[in-house]
């Protein structure tokens, strides 16, 4: 591990061989201000693995993490893959019964709670030990269950013994769990080798060093953290967590980013749009920042325009890829953005240790320029859904590889790569016409006072389908209803045009940032019913 193009068979000997190399550099900065360097980590998760292993835990077992975003979580995520154990992380501001069905659903032996998750953890039939973070022993621990421990005991275990030859590159590290478009969770089950060729390969894209300071503004349970947390503590670099009270003010993030000199910045498109917007980004001097990084939902031209005009210096990259295989393809962007362009960059090229495959209904390839879906196969392609039974639909098997359907349609260029179409479950048909409900949507972010856009379609009796346009608009300007329709008259063939425009002050978000369109979709749907 000491030279960078070496690869880890585990995500451990990341920590350790950092730990190693530079023992006394700051690791993790806490939200609140406080930090570790990388000997205190290791020896933290050496602790917290003895403690797992003394509890009786074995390899293969699941272990809840469900907080606040803290070094205290970085420390547990790491002490439990160090015991060779899964870590799930679950959103902590979740409702109760969410929380209580993933643990339960995935078996969770052990978790690591937030006093205020506690009970809900212990709840979980099969978790018979609870860590509760933030509590120590002088501090009301005779309020604790049996099966419940304070943060600092745990602290006081002696390491684990666990030897890295023991250790396998097909263990399971953590599950996430995503509600996809069902909105029933679906635990996606990640290895270790799945986690390493991944950051592996961010190594040798973006060449991060010790002296990097990187952003960690996703939640644990989101897998745009996994770059976050590993690619950093890789390479020596420091990682600044971004609290989700932070994470959603613009202007205290704009002056974070600055104070902090952060050199890597990594979020989904949305928060880089509320940062250029509203954070007041002039005032501040942003001359570390090196590489800004987007994934997870597609990025409006104008707001892209608005960030790189703003912060001008930094090497952009579109970030494509769903959970199932984190990033697959990726695309550099060219700065400055032209005046004249309207369509959202492309996702670009297959990562390298990636293969792509676009095809029809029937598997066959399609040419190139022509729509089909994208299947990924390589060894970042995850294994399956936990708890799942028999052959997985999403996957087929050609030329002795295994293709994972990612469920999205594209095209590729030959000069850009692919193209992003749409989701296929965001696909439907009116009048006979083929609608991707992503074109409106692309539309409407060109209308000057239209700073969000998300369109859902609802089946109708009558028409098939009726699309609802959800718009929230800038500051004091709200166009009204006869000038969207106008505006789409010209911008959209008339089949395409919405039946409805809905403003909203903002657009809902789920908890990984994301527009939340199961929530705008069954607001259609009983506005629809009551309609009737």
């Amino acid at each position: 591990m000491s030279e960078r193009s070496n690869s880890a068979a585990n995500l451990c000997e990341y920590l350790e061989a950092s730990a190693q190399r530079f023992g006394d550099r700051v690791a993790v900065v806490d939200p609140d201000g406080s930090s570790v360097t990388y000997r205190q980590l290791n020896d933290r998760a050496d602790r917290i693995s003895g403690f797992l292993l003394a509890r009786g835990l074995q390899p293969g077992d699941r272990v809840g993490v469900v907080q606040p975003k803290s070094v205290t979580g970085v420390c547990a995520i790491f002490g439990i893959l160090k015991a060779r154990c899964a870590y799930v992380p679950v959103d902590s501001s979740a409702p109760a019964d969410r929380i209580r069905s993933i643990l339960g659903n995935c078996h969770v032996r052990a978790v690591f709670a937030s006093p205020g998750c506690a009970g809900v953890a212990a709840d979980v039939e099969t978790a018979k030990t609870v860590v509760v973070t933030g509590t120590s022993t002088g501090q009301g621990s005779s309020s604790l269950s049996p099966n419940a421990f304070a943060w600092d005991k745990v602290l006081e275990h002696e390491p684990g013994r666990a030897l890295p030859a023991s250790r396998h590159r097909d263990d399971v590290a953590y599950i996430l769990y995503t509600s996809g478009s069902t909105g029933i969770p679906k635990g996606v089950t990640l290895t270790h080798e799945n986690a390493v060729s991944f950051v592996d390969w961010c190594t040798s894209v973006f060449n991060p060093d010790e002296h990097d300071r990187f952003s960690s503004h996703a939640p644990f349970h989101f897998d745009l953290s996994i770059l976050d947390l590993y690619v950093s503590l890789k390479h020596g670099s420091t990682l600044y967590l971004i609290s989700e009270e932070l994470g959603k003010s613009p202007a205290k993030m704009a002056a974070f980013i600055a104070s902090n000199q952060l050199t890597v910045w990594y979020s989904t498109p949305s928060i880089l749009s509320l940062l250029a917007e509203f954070g007041n980004l002039k005032q501040y001097d942003y001359s570390r920042l090196r590489l800004v990084l987007f994934a997870g939902e597609v990025f409006p031209v104008k707001h892209l325009r608005n960030i790189t005009a703003q912060w001008p210096s930094p090497v952009y990259f579109n970030l494509y890829g769903p959970t199932e295989t984190n990033v697959c393809t990726f695309a550099r962007i060219p700065t400055p953005i032209p005046p004249d362009r309207t369509q959202p960059y492309p996702i670009g090229w297959p990562c390298s240790h990636c293969a792509a495959l676009v095809v029809d209904d029937a598997k066959v390839p399609v040419p190139k320029g022509e729509e089909g879906l994208l299947y990924i196969s390589g060894p970042s392609v995850f294994k399956g859904y936990w708890g799942q039974t028999g052959e997985n639909p999403a996957f087929f098997e050609r030329d002795g590889q295994r293709w994972y359907n990612t469920g999205d349609v594209v095209k590729e260029d030959p000069a850009d790569g692919f193209i992003y179409v749409g989701r296929r479950d965001r696909m439907v048909k009116r009048r006979g016409y083929r609608i991707e409900l992503g074109d409106i949507e692309s539309a409407l972010y060109r209308h000057q006072q239209i700073s969000e856009a998300a369109v859902v379609a609802i089946p109708d009796a009558d028409a098939g389908v009726k699309i609802h346009a959800y718009v929230a608009t800038v500051q004091d300007s709200q166009p009204s209803i006869v000038d969207l329709k106008v505006f789409c008259s010209k911008a959209l063939p008339a089949y395409m045009s919405p039946d409805a425009f809905l403003f909203r002050d903002s657009l809902p978000r789920t908890s990984t940032d994301k527009v939340d369109y199961q929530k705008l979709q069954k607001e259609s749907a009983a506005s629809q019913s009551q309609a009737k």
